[in-house]
């Protein structure tokens, strides 16, 4: 079956729309927005011709997929995309030892749209006993890229070497 011709491309999601949190938040928004023009529309028996205000989220994504939330076709359109991807995006789980900033998290959502899958969601975790790095996991998949992991990995190593360090500084004049 062929796209009406009305009928609009969706791009995707902007780099502010982070985690299932902010997905459940547009859902909300754009219910809201839907009901405040059906309730306009039915007290002045016209068609609404201004919106109610709405978040930075929401309006990005508006932005970013050329959106016109006053057409109807276009609020349904957004509100069945959202709720795909609510549904059926993959999901990553990240734990940092300190919660990163925003300009981090942009850089990391960017990559990961290009790279992963164009609407891939992230759930920012913290784990202070993390010292550095992080950890990443999937539906079946955790992997430990933090330093307290690497010092445990290569302990022998770390021992030896202090190891060696004691002999030398006992072995050094007073």
């Amino acid at each position: 079956m062929a796209p009406k011709a009305t009928e609009k491309h969706l791009v995707g999601l902007p780099l502010l729309v982070v985690g299932p949190t902010d997905i459940g938040r547009l859902i909300r928004e754009l219910e809201a927005i839907d009901n405040s023009v059906l309730e306009a529309e039915l007290r002045t028996k016209a068609p609404a011709t201004q919106l109610p205000k709405f978040g930075q989220l929401l309006s990005a994504t508006v932005e970013l997929n050329k959106l016109d939330l006053l057409q109807a076709t276009d609020r349904q359109q957004l509100a069945e995309f959202l709720a795909l991807v609510r549904d059926k995006a993959p999901t990553i789980h990240m734990s940092f030892s300190a919660e990163p900033n925003e300009a981090f998290i942009e850089k990391l959502m960017a990559w990961l749209r290009r790279e992963i899958h164009p609407v891939v969601l992230l759930t920012i975790g913290l784990q202070p006993s993390l010292g550095a790095g992080c950890i990443v996991r999937g539906i079946n998949k955790q992997f430990d890229l933090s330093l307290r992991q690497d010092f445990l990995n290569k302990r022998e190593l770390l021992m030896a070497k202090l190891a060696g360090t004691e002999q030398a500084v006992a072995e050094q004049p007073a």
